[in-house]
């Protein structure tokens, strides 16, 4: 139970009221005592309660004040059409300004936003009935034709939106009723409201071409944009979600440098800031007034063997590798504690369709060198990393001492981060990628996994796996669909040539006066969604 509702089982909901709107005016402890003994309270039961209601009131959100935010990334590039979002700093502002459909909570489920709520039969034709008295930052009311054009235009090639391929299995949108549209798919997909979810599908005006306005039914109205610089928003006081948002001004700022970024804070100059390194953590830590925010989230850094080529063609190479993690030792010192232990299947414990049951691979140099010997590979065996690729030299570098002991020679070929993904990932036939989080279970084995994905980073093909992927994307019976990705999951842990030792957590840095924030595993700044959620302490 919480202090509020403590107090209020004390006193009744109409004195609790009373107290907080004493509270809110400035009251001090010493005026509620008074307030309390005026009612005829007892001097120690009083003492009590005026204590609950102190507490209470600090942790209740407070309206009002300005939050200064640093993110990692701004470039001239940066867009307020959400069709072009391509950063963390495109979504933190769009996620200012507009809303989508639906929205993602802790666990990554759909939840009713603009939609109040979506129905199917099939999980091939999908009616959402759009929540009423909903108006854009100028005054227009949400209709129909609203979300038709704003989730139309990703179909359309001139308009070169990032979520595309998302919307290609869309065959017709269309306004079925006064406040109702219905989706039809090519085929059922279950997750389509969690795809509606994502950055890309805010909604926006019928008609709109020119989005430096950033007119949406979000938070926060537009004060200031400058493309690689700097946005100022301010609070939009007819905001459909009762009492939100609670900061009157929001003022967000790209910085690069990951220490100049923890300067900033630690000067003052910022109240928040985006990607700190866990080398920075003792450091921010030990400042007093400052804390650190932990998403832990489905990042992972992955060792990728080529199994239609070099010696990953081999399944005992592949299998030996992946023994020759020390994943305990690279959650501590590579990663210092901030990451959880992998186990070579890619949907992580923050998901609501993660395999618990899946049987940890241990390390094992002795069963490491049976089946590299096994494998038949001798000589040196090339594997590329590089800082592109979070924590991948420093793991390269780890797993070059341990397979010396399963009598392996790996040369470390190090490469710059320009250029990385374009000429060394998925070109390498051992070398190491980064996946950032996904929304979704069918998204992330979609586009890294399925046997013609572009991305997909070991060349695995498998037909079963490919069948249950398909028929998992179509199923609406959860329990069905969680046994489904269960035996995906087995089947990438038994076969496919990644190796995947950890889930990366994302950290940012704030003062300690920045209250509300709670982890969404989409990335950092709570999947970069703070904006509405925050509030300053006084």
């Amino acid at each position: 139970m919480s202090h509020r509702q403590s107090l209020e089982a004390l006193v009744g909901p109409q004195d609790s009221q009373r107290l907080f709107d004493a509270l809110q005016r400035g009251a001090s402890r010493r005026d509620i005592l008074g307030l309390l003994a005026g009612a005829g309270m007892q001097t120690g039961l009083a003492g009590a309660l005026a204590g609950t209601a102190m507490t209470a009131h600090a942790q209740a959100p407070r309206r009002g004040g300005k939050l200064r935010v640093a993110g990692a990334t701004a470039s001239a590039s940066d867009t307020l059409d959400p069709a072009k979002q391509s950063n963390q700093a495109d979504y933190s502002r769009c996620n200012m300004l507009y809303n989508g459909l639906t929205s993602l909570d802790g666990s990554l489920t759909p939840q009713p936003a603009l939609a109040e709520r979506f129905d199917t039969k099939d999980a091939k034709t999908w009616v959402f009935t759009l929540r009423r008295g909903v108006t854009f930052h100028d005054g227009k009311a949400l209709t129909p034709a609203d979300v038709v054009y704003s989730l139309s235009r990703h179909k359309d090639l001139a308009t070169a939106s990032k979520a595309k391929v998302q919307t290609d299995q869309i065959e017709s949108i269309k306004a079925s009723g006064p406040n109702e549209v219905t989706i039809v798919l090519a085929a059922p997909n279950a997750d389509l409201p969690v795809i509606l979810g994502t950055f890309h599908f805010h909604i926006v005006k019928d008609g709109t071409t020119d989005f430096n306005a950033g007119i949406g039914t979000g938070p926060y109205k537009l004060k200031e944009f400058k493309p690689g610089m700097r946005s100022v928003v301010v609070r939009n006081e007819a905001y459909w979600k009762p009492g939100k948002p609670y900061l009157d001004e929001i003022e967000f700022v790209g910085i690069s440098d990951e220490n100049a970024r923890v300067n900033a804070l630690l000067s003052g100059g910022i109240d928040l800031v985006g990607a700190v390194n866990p080398r920075s953590l003792a450091r921010i830590a030990g400042t007093p007034g400052y804390a650190v925010f932990k998403t832990q989230s489905g990042q992972y850094t992955d060792l990728t063997m080529r199994r239609d080529s070099g010696p990953g063609a081999n399944p005992d190479f592949v299998l030996g590798m992946k023994h020759l993690f020390d994943r305990e030792q690279m959650r501590k010192t590579i990663a210092l504690d901030q990451a959880v232990v992998g186990n070579d299947q890619p949907i992580d414990p923050t998901s609501r369709f993660h395999f618990a049951g899946l049987p940890q691979r241990a390390f094992d140099p002795e069963k490491a060198k049976f089946h590299l010997k096994k494998a038949g590979v001798s000589g040196t065996v090339p594997v590329v990393c590089s800082p592109a690729a979070l924590y991948s030299v420093e793991m390269a570098l780890l797993l070059q001492q341990t397979a010396k002991g399963a009598g392996l020679d790996i040369e470390v070929k190090r490469m710059p981060a320009d250029g990385y993904w374009s000429n060394h990932w998925l070109n390498s036939a051992v070398g190491f990628g980064n996946v950032n989080p996904r929304p979704s279970a069918d998204m992330l084995l979609t586009q890294f996994f399925k046997s013609d994905a572009q991305w997909n980073e070991s060349r695995w093909k498998n037909e079963k796996f490919d069948q249950l992927l398909v028929a998992a994307r179509g199923e609406t019976d959860l329990a069905k669909r969680r046994q489904m990705y269960a035996d995906m999951q087995t089947l990438i842990h038994q076969e496919a040539g990644i190796g995947i030792p950890l889930f990366l957590a994302s950290l940012d840095g704030h003062s300690t006066k920045v209250k509300g924030l709670s982890p969404i595993p989409l990335g950092g700044l709570m999947g970069y969604n703070f904006a509405e959620n925050v509030w300053l302490a006084a």
